[in-house]
């Protein structure tokens, strides 16, 4: 469905995907977090009106086990879209139904109805009208298929080139990503290939990456496994210089992000995390729907540190912001470093804080932003893509210099 311009200034209230090992795990967490969200909901309901005004901030990319998304931070106060109550009331039977016929040996499989929330749907149509080319491709490996999406800017002639791959969050795809991140754009002005794995319906009902699924944090295994391939076939096609390759992502997309970085260190100069969570901090639905609200799980993690840029809003209520301050101290662990803290604001925007983590030498080997008042959004993006905030510092320009500074910059274990 093709929307309107004026309909990207709505939200969906709630979108939600359930994924357990089992009835009894899946629905004791559900259950916790259904309380909450319901008390929520009713405590902030106002009397009734004639007319709903939707909320305008494009602030809810929903995570993979999230059960609701009542507590959305948005520029003005709205009243709910929804009577969260009723909603749960007639969808909770047949979500519970559907866990009791799931497979409890399955990767995380499941299934729930399916409902399209006020001013859904991802953006038809191309994500922006530049002069290089944004083409279709595939890729397959015994882990599975994805489809994805490559931009080739116009003033590539077959130079070695930076290449970046863009993990789109939770019921997006590489258009709408591309819209919103206007990383298509930047690729022309800085001469580098944008890559955008598309996460399918058939491995998440919400597109959402499984970064919380224990077979999808293994290198050469399950989603990884296909990222990565697909990362090696665009190197092999195109000339990348294999110093120069990054990857990226929101939400769930920035916690895959996370897992390609320590898990292909080999592959990938830096990483980029907005909104995202640390490799290892779920394995199941209880540890995922702990993580997203701070409660983070310890890493086994004994690889190289890599270089970080993380942003993450301070009013985020769908993935608590101690996950960027624990990305921050995980990728930082190893590396004698200089801090710097830099306040900042955007005109007009959202004020932030940025620390430096510097090496001996002056240069970044990680930055943290976080943005003062800024929810669950891509800070800086376009509003022509969903789940983005203006008012914000820009992100993606911001991660592309931190990139360029990273060339060849890993850093060993010590």
């Amino acid at each position: 469905m093709k929307l309107q311009p004026r309909m990207f200034k709505q939200m969906r209230d709630a979108t939600r995907t359930l994924m357990g090992k089992g009835p009894m795990s899946a629905t004791a967490a559900l259950q916790e977090v259904l309380q909450r969200t319901v008390a929520a909901a009713a405590a902030h309901t106002p009397a009734p009106t004639s007319t709903i005004v939707p909320p305008t901030m494009r602030d809810l990319n929903p995570p993979p086990t999230q059960a609701a998304a009542a507590d959305v931070f948005e520029e003005k106060a709205a009243p709910p879209m929804f009577n969260h109550t009723k909603m749960f009331d007639n969808f909770l039977p047949d979500m519970l139904a559907n866990l009791d016929r799931m497979n409890e040996a399955g990767r995380g499989a499941f299934t729930m109805p399916n409902f399209q929330m006020p001013g859904g749907g991802m953006n038809a149509g191309p994500a922006d009208n530049l002069p290089g080319t944004f083409s279709d491709g595939s890729f397959s490996n015994g882990a599975g298929s994805r489809q994805y999406k490559l931009y080739v800017p116009s003033g590539y002639s077959g130079q070695p080139v930076p290449l970046v791959v863009m993990l789109h969050g939770c019921t997006q795809d590489p258009d709408d990503f591309a819209r919103g991140t206007q990383m298509n754009v930047l690729a022309e002005e800085m001469h580098c290939l944008v890559l955008y794995p598309a996460q399918s319906q058939q491995a998440n009902s919400s597109r959402c990456w499984n970064w919380f699924s224990a077979k999808d944090q293994a290198r050469d295994q399950g989603e990884p496994s296909i990222i990565a391939g697909m990362t090696r076939e665009v190197m092999g096609q195109y000339a990348i210089d294999p110093a120069q390759v990054y990857v990226a992502g929101l939400s769930a997309g920035g916690a895959m992000a996370t897992i390609m970085g320590t898990l292909y260190p080999d592959l990938y100069a830096a990483v980029g995390v907005h909104s995202g969570l640390p490799y290892g901090s779920a394995h199941d639905l209880p540890s995922a729907l702990a993580a997203m609200k701070g409660n983070i799980g310890r890493s086994n993690d004994k690889g190289r540190t890599i270089p970080i840029i993380v942003f993450h809003g301070d009013k985020d209520t769908t993935v608590h912001p101690a996950n960027g301050d624990e990305l921050i101290a995980r990728g930082v662990r190893h590396v004698d470093r200089d801090i710097v803290v830099e306040p900042g604001r955007v005109p007009d925007g959202h004020a932030y804080t940025r620390t430096l983590h510097q090496r001996a030498d002056g240069s970044p080997h990680a930055e943290q932003w976080l943005i003062h008042g800024a929810g669950h959004a891509w800070s800086g993006g376009n509003a022509r893509g969903s789940y983005t905030d203006g008012k914000g510092p820009d992100a993606s320009r911001e991660m592309m210099r931190f990139f360029r500074t990273q060339s060849d910059r890993t850093e060993p274990v010590t």
